[in-house]
C-alpha cells in the first residue's frame, strides 16, 4: 500500500465501503467528516450524481480508444473547456493519468522545447527544497523532501533547488500570505550565476506546497520568480495538481496570484477524483516551437496508453460543469473567511507552533515531542478518527484540505475534533 505502515495497516485496517458529499462509510458503519476531500481531489463531494451519470454513460458508448493516431471527441472538448478556464496564454493540454504523469511530461516538454529552439544545452532542472511533484523519477528528481528521495540513488542528474520558504521565526501564524520572504526568490538569480543561464531549462515549484505541509507563497515571491525567469529564458512550471480546481477560490493559483506561468501541471481535481486523469498545460509559445519540419512527423515522442482515456475525459467534463453550474470556486472563496478564522482559533491550543492557512486549505504545526518526532500528530488524527473525522498527519502536522461543499458547522466540527483531540494527547 502506498505511504502506508502496510503491517500496522493488517493488524488495525481503516476500511471505507461508501461515499456521499463530504462524508466516508466505514466498514464499522459510521458516517466520516472528511477532512481531506480524498486526497486533496474530491471538490465537488464525493459521489455527485452528476459526474457518477456521466461516468456510466461513456462505459455504455465508448469504453477505450488510445489516443496515438487517433482520438475520440470528448479529449479535445475537455481541453478546450479546461483552456477556456484557465489564465489567456495556457491553451494547449497533454493529458496523462496522475499528477505524477502531468510532471514527467512537463519536465520532458521543458527539455524538448529548448532543444527545438536551438538551445540543446539547456537541460538543468530546478526544484525547491520542501517541494512534492509525485513519485515519478522526475518529479522525485525535482522535489525537495528528503524522506521520499532517501532510498532511491541518485535521481536524476543536472538538478538543483532553491530553498523552501517556511519561516517561523518571522511568519508563524500568518493568514494567507506570509508578509516576509519574498528575498527566497532571488536564490534563482544566485543558481544562475553558478550554473549559467544558458543551461537552465526550467523552474517547477507548486505556487502553494501542499504536502509538506501547506506553505503559501510570501507576498509577491512568485511575481520574483516570473521575473527571473523571463530575464534568463528560463521556463517556469507551476504545478497546480493540488491548487488546482477551486481550492483557492479560482480555477489555479496562477489565476488567484495573478502570475501566469509557462506550463501549469494539474490532476486531482480535474476528475473530481472519481477517474484518474493528469493534465500538463503548456503555453502557445511551447506548443508552436513543436510545429516545425513535415506535418507527417511526430512533434513529441511522448505519451501513455490511458492518456485522454474515455472515461476520464467523461469525468472531467462532468466534473467542470459542476465547478461551474453550481459556483463552487465563488462558494470556496465566501467560505475561505470561516475556515480561516476556524482554523486560527487553534492558536494557543496544546503544542500548536503554527497555523497556516490560504484558500480551503490549512495546516496545524505541533512542536516534536521530545524523541518523538510526528507522534502528537498521528496520535491527534488518530484520535480525531475515532471521532468521525479525517484528517492527514505527516511529521509534526494535520493537514486539512476539505471539499469545496464543506458548510460552516461541518468546518466548526472538523476544528473542534482536532481541538478535543490535542486536549487529550501529551
Amino acid at each position: 500500500m502506498p505511504f502506508t505502515a502496510n503491517r500496522r495497516f493488517k493488524s488495525t485496517p481503516r476500511l471505507f465501503v461508501g461515499a456521499e458529499g463530504n462524508y466516508y462509510l466505514s466498514s464499522d458503519g459510521r458516517r466520516i467528516l472528511d477532512g481531506m476531500a480524498g486526497l486533496w481531489c474530491v471538490n465537488a463531494g464525493h459521489g455527485h450524481p452528476r459526474i457518477r451519470e456521466a461516468i456510466k454513460a461513456q462505459v455504455d458508448g465508448l469504453d477505450y480508444v488510445s489516443c496515438f493516431q487517433m482520438a475520440h471527441p470528448d479529449a479535445f472538448t475537455l481541453a478546450s473547456r479546461m483552456v477556456g478556464m484557465l489564465p489567456a496564454g495556457l491553451d494547449h493540454v497533454f493529458f496523462s493519468n496522475s499528477g505524477s504523469e502531468a510532471v514527467d511530461t512537463a519536465l520532458k516538454i521543458a527539455l524538448a522545447y529548448h532543444r527545438q529552439r536551438g538551445e540543446g544545452g539547456r537541460y538543468r532542472l530546478i526544484g525547491r527544497a520542501r517541494g512534492y511533484h509525485g513519485m515519478g523519477f522526475g518529479g522525485l528528481s525535482v522535489a525537495g523532501i528528503s524522506r521520499h528521495r532517501r532510498d532511491f540513488g541518485p535521481l536524476l542528474p543536472g538538478t538543483a533547488h532553491l530553498p523552501h520558504t517556511l519561516d517561523l521565526a518571522r511568519n508563524a501564524f500568518s493568514r494567507g500570505e506570509p508578509d516576509h520572504g519574498i528575498e527566497l526568490a532571488d536564490d534563482l538569480e544566485r543558481l544562475v550565476q553558478i550554473h549559467d543561464a544558458s543551461t537552465i531549462a526550467a523552474v517547477i515549484v507548486e505556487p502553494v506546497a501542499g504536502s509538506t505541509g501547506v506553505l503559501p507563497p510570501p507576498k509577491g515571491y512568485l511575481k520574483r520568480l516570473r521575473e527571473i525567469c523571463d530575464k534568463h529564458g528560463i521556463l517556469l512550471i507551476f504545478d497546480e495538481v493540488i491548487s488546482g480546481f477551486g481550492r483557492l477560490g479560482a480555477s489555479c493559483a496562477a489565476e488567484a496570484f495573478g502570475v501566469i506561468p509557462d506550463m501549469i501541471t494539474c490532476a486531482k481535481g480535474l476528475t473530481n477524483g472519481a477517474v484518474p486523469m493528469g493534465a500538463t498545460v503548456v503555453g502557445k509559445h511551447i506548443y508552436d516551437a513543436f510545429m516545425t519540419g513535415p506535418e507527417s512527423a511526430i512533434e513529441l515522442f511522448h505519451g501513455y496508453t490511458y492518456s485522454g482515456h474515455p472515461l476520464a475525459c467523461a469525468a472531467g467534463l462532468a466534473t467542470l460543469q459542476v465547478y461551474e453550474e453550481e459556483g463552487l470556486f465563488e462558494r470556496a472563496r465566501t467560505i475561505a473567511s470561516h475556515w480561516e478564522q476556524a482554523a486560527h482559533a487553534l492558536k494557543g491550543a496544546p503544542h500548536v507552533i503554527d497555523v497556516r492557512n490560504i484558500g480551503l486549505v490549512a495546516a496545524i504545526e505541533f512542536a516534536p515531542r521530545p524523541g518523538g518526532a510526528g507522534q502528537r500528530s498521528a496520535e491527534c488524527a488518530e484520535a480525531s478518527y475515532q471521532d468521525g473525522v479525517l484528517v492527514r498527519a505527516g511529521a509534526d502536522l494535520i493537514v486539512l484540505s476539505p471539499p469545496l461543499t464543506i458548510e460552516p458547522d461541518e468546518i466548526d466540527r472538523l476544528f473542534g475534533s482536532i481541538r478535543k483531540s490535542l486536549n487529550a494527547i501529551a
